[in-house]
């Protein structure tokens, strides 16, 4: 008993269940993948397949550092002369190296506001924020299936989503009509988040054709297109990958883009990514600058040096520019094979060709997913994704005759 005012106390009271504030939280379901992760570890089977975890993988099952980034890192290591903070803009000559690469030279720079973020995952948290701030009422239009963590980023900043129809399962296509005919209905100043290559998780990317009609739709209705481009450079090269982005940029005086550089250049555990807010002259961009960086204080203030830093110094030097760029061109070669090695065993996968990028979705029922990991060793996600990337060579035979065994 303690005595406070010649009170006595019991400490026991404290912790009734009626004065907690953790007691009254409700309990999240775990991550689907990471669930599949720890199934895949505890499975001792000596001939097994990961094909759930979204990362890049080489024939040997391992997740590479490019050659470029040691080589940033070794020079990283003996010029770095302070670990003082950064600006809550991040480093600013990344950002800027960054510009061209993502949305190419045609875009003004003095149209574009923007920072260093971390991962994309923080591009888009921030993005929603913006967006949020300058029209709260606004709907994010979404096609189905996305990125499962779209939904939370959005609904973390208050914006209410609404999906479309986006690919059809049993021919594995764009359900491009149904796509429009919803965005259609979108009112003015609401958002379309659209994926910029080799999207997450079907693999089915807009044509050149369908990317005019959208920008267009974007631009004739007012609405703001908000592009995740998470993959630049695994699905047909640097230059080709960013065309739908460029299409947008030309049509709408407005968009947002989420860049992820923890892809494209293996950088996943550094959390390297930036937003690049295109604003429809100089002084909207000047505004949308300071909402930024007051909503970037607020959410870490600064954000991580290291892999910016790795990054920066890639696209500054041209020989290691060059050398990441072969490293790069060599994991979007690997993916397409493991595509095309699919397609030659089994007909009824001839359309892993035309999708692009690490992932693909599967038509599986939960019944069939279960076969695959229970009778196989095959580790699959629920939803029927697969990690395209997480194959090699020797696994294809296996995985092609267990799709066949469990249908």
């Amino acid at each position: 008993m303690d005595q406070v005012g010649g009170t006595k106390m019991d400490h026991a009271d404290s912790t009734r269940p009626a004065s907690r504030t953790l007691t009254r939280l409700t309990a999240q379901p775990p991550d689907a993948i990471l669930e599949l992760i720890s199934l895949h570890a505890q499975d001792e089977r000596e001939r097994k397949i990961d094909l759930g975890v979204g990362v890049y993988r080489d024939e040997a099952g391992v997740t590479p550092v490019f050659a470029a980034v040691k080589a940033a890192e070794d020079r990283l290591l003996r010029s770095q002369t302070t670990k003082s903070y950064l600006g809550p803009e991040g480093d600013i000559e990344f950002f800027r190296r960054l510009l061209p690469l993502a949305l190419g030279s045609d875009v003004a720079a003095e149209r574009v506001a923007g920072m260093q973020t971390p991962g994309g995952t923080g591009a888009l948290r921030i993005g929603a924020e913006l967006i949020a701030a300058a029209n709260p009422n606004a709907r994010v239009h979404v096609g189905a299936p996305t990125w499962p963590n779209h939904a939370p980023i959005f609904a973390a900043a208050r914006l209410e989503l609404v999906e479309h129809p986006y690919l059809d399962p049993a021919n594995q296509t764009v359900r491009f009509g149904d796509m429009m005919a919803a965005l259609e209905k979108a009112a003015a100043r609401d958002v379309v988040l659209l994926h910029g290559c080799c999207h997450n998780p079907t693999g089915a990317d807009l044509d050149a054709v369908q990317w005019q009609a959208v920008a267009r739709l974007c631009a004739e209705r007012g609405l703001l297109p908000f592009i995740d481009f998470a993959y630049h450079g695994l699905g047909d090269g640097l230059e080709a990958d960013r065309q739908g982005l460029a299409c947008v940029a030309r049509h709408c005086p407005e968009a947002i883009v989420a860049y992820s550089c923890d892809k494209n250049f293996g950088l996943y555990r550094e959390r390297v990514g930036a937003l690049f807010v295109l604003a429809a002259d100089r002084s909207d961009a000047a505004l949308a600058q300071s909402n930024l960086l007051s909503l970037a204080r607020a959410n870490w203030s600064m954000p991580p040096d290291h892999g910016a830093a790795i990054v920066r110094l890639i696209l500054e030097r041209e020989e290691l520019s060059a050398l990441w760029r072969e490293e790069l061109e060599n994991m979007r070669r690997r993916i397409a094979a493991m595509r095309e090695g699919l397609a030659r065993l089994d007909p009824a996968l001839a359309f892993l060709t035309r999708q692009k990028g690490m992932f693909s979705t599967l038509d599986l029922t939960p019944r069939q997913v279960a076969a695959l990991r229970e009778e196989h060793a095959v580790y699959v996600a629920g939803t029927g994704r697969i990690n395209i990337a997480g194959l090699a060579p020797h696994d294809l035979q296996a995985f092609a005759a267990a799709l066949a065994a469990v249908r």
